[in-house]
């Protein structure tokens, strides 16, 4: 999820420094889906141009990435620089402050590459209060939000984040028709989907998708996240049976958004199976639900950011209102025929306002390929 580092205006590091804060952005990323709604940090501790220690937050309520790295050190960390992903925190939350321990331990400077904006420059101000020589952000803001763009974009808007994920066949098609369950990708594309899935506070499908696939949509993969997601359908009829497996099994509440014609009977039934219904107003042109209206309940619901994973028409209403921050497109190397539904019926498929972030990835016989939406093309509500 890195981009490469950017340079604040006066802010240089040498290879050498900026490999270390490499490293320590890496480190950051081994908390997906463990520490989330926190940011994801790492710390690299340097003494003579070699590492003494190293840390990550690897879970939420635990230590903090410096932390870790500082009892790696021990007394090597006396002196040290530190080389911190995210700008270390000054506040009493879960854990004590950052930017104590660090000059606790004697660290003599510190380089951060993001400035956090749940901190805003007081853990900085502390660090060179306390005689700490400080150097950053060195990361322009694309680039950290590039590293944890559901954490900045949640702190920035106060919203939640939405990334969309598709599994989309080479004539653009998602499954073999209507109302047709189609495997399109391999075992290493699903595998690294439910990698995905554990980074992400709710995963979301449309009412069509919930009837036809009948998904668990819970996370089976090589993370186990901290707390499982939340299940969101929309289904503006209100029609998801009461016996569906997200409602009878898995882990993670389930929620469904009906409109206002939605049947009383079967909403009265989903409640009873334990199912969050929530009412809301119907979307543009009396189509489906409000898009606004969920995403600001989920919000208020605690949910900070959201991996829709379809269908077609939902995908579309999402990138057509302006929605998505990023798409994970998994293509498979296959052709699904004329009757395939398409990947965006109602919308054309993604392609000016949009970057490729880092290379295509091949996972077995696909390819996945991630694309972000740049803030000058993003709507204002957005």
């Amino acid at each position: 999820m890195a981009s490469g580092t950017g340079g604040s205006p006066g802010v240089r590091l040498d290879d050498g420094e900026t490999r270390f804060l490499e490293r320590a952005r890496a480190l950051a990323r081994r908390g997906w889906g463990t520490v989330h709604p926190n940011p994801m940090v790492g710390c690299v501790l340097v003494q003579d141009g070699s590492i003494v220690g190293e840390g990550w937050h690897r879970v939420l309520g635990g230590p903090h990435a410096e932390v870790e790295a500082l009892q790696e050190a021990g007394d090597r960390a006396r002196g040290a620089t530190a080389y911190v992903s995210l700008e270390p925190c000054s506040h009493h939350g879960r854990t004590p402050p950052c930017t104590q321990a660090l000059t606790n331990a004697g660290v003599r400077r510190v380089v951060y590459g993001a400035r956090d904006p749940g901190v805003g420059g007081g853990g900085a101000r502390i660090l060179q209060e306390e005689g700490v020589q400080v150097i950053g952000p060195v990361l322009t803001a694309e680039a950290a939000r590039r590293d944890d763009p559901a954490y900045f974009h949640a702190a920035e808007k106060a919203f939640p984040y939405v990334a969309l994920k598709l599994a989309v066949s080479l004539d653009g098609g998602i499954s073999a028709g209507p109302g047709l369950e189609t495997s399109v990708t391999s075992t290493e594309a699903r595998t690294e989907a439910h990698r995905l899935r554990a980074g992400f506070s709710a995963l979301m499908v449309g009412g069509e998708t919930a009837r036809v696939d009948d998904p668990l949509l819970t996370v089976r993969g090589p993370v186990e996240p901290r707390t499982p997601p939340a299940r969101v359908v929309l289904d503006g009829r209100g029609r998801l049976s009461p016996g569906a497996r997200m409602v009878t099994e898995g882990e993670g509440p389930v929620i469904v958004f009906v409109g206002p014609e939605a049947d009383p009977g079967n909403r009265s039934r989903l409640v009873g199976a334990g199912v969050r219904v929530e009412e809301v107003p119907h979307g543009p042109e009396g189509r489906g639900v409000d898009l606004e209206r969920v995403l600001g309940r989920l919000w208020e619901l605690d949910v900070r950011s959201i991996l829709c994973e379809g269908g077609g028409r939902v995908a579309s209403s999402f990138l057509q209102g302006g929605w998505v921050r990023d798409l994970h497109l998994f293509l498979a190397p296959c052709f699904l025929g004329p009757d395939a539904v398409p990947a965006f019926p109602d919308a054309p498929a993604p392609d000016r306002g949009w970057v490729p972030v880092g290379e295509p990835r091949r996972l077995g016989p696909d390819v996945l390929v991630t694309l972000e939406r740049m803030e000058e093309s993003c709507s204002p509500g957005s």
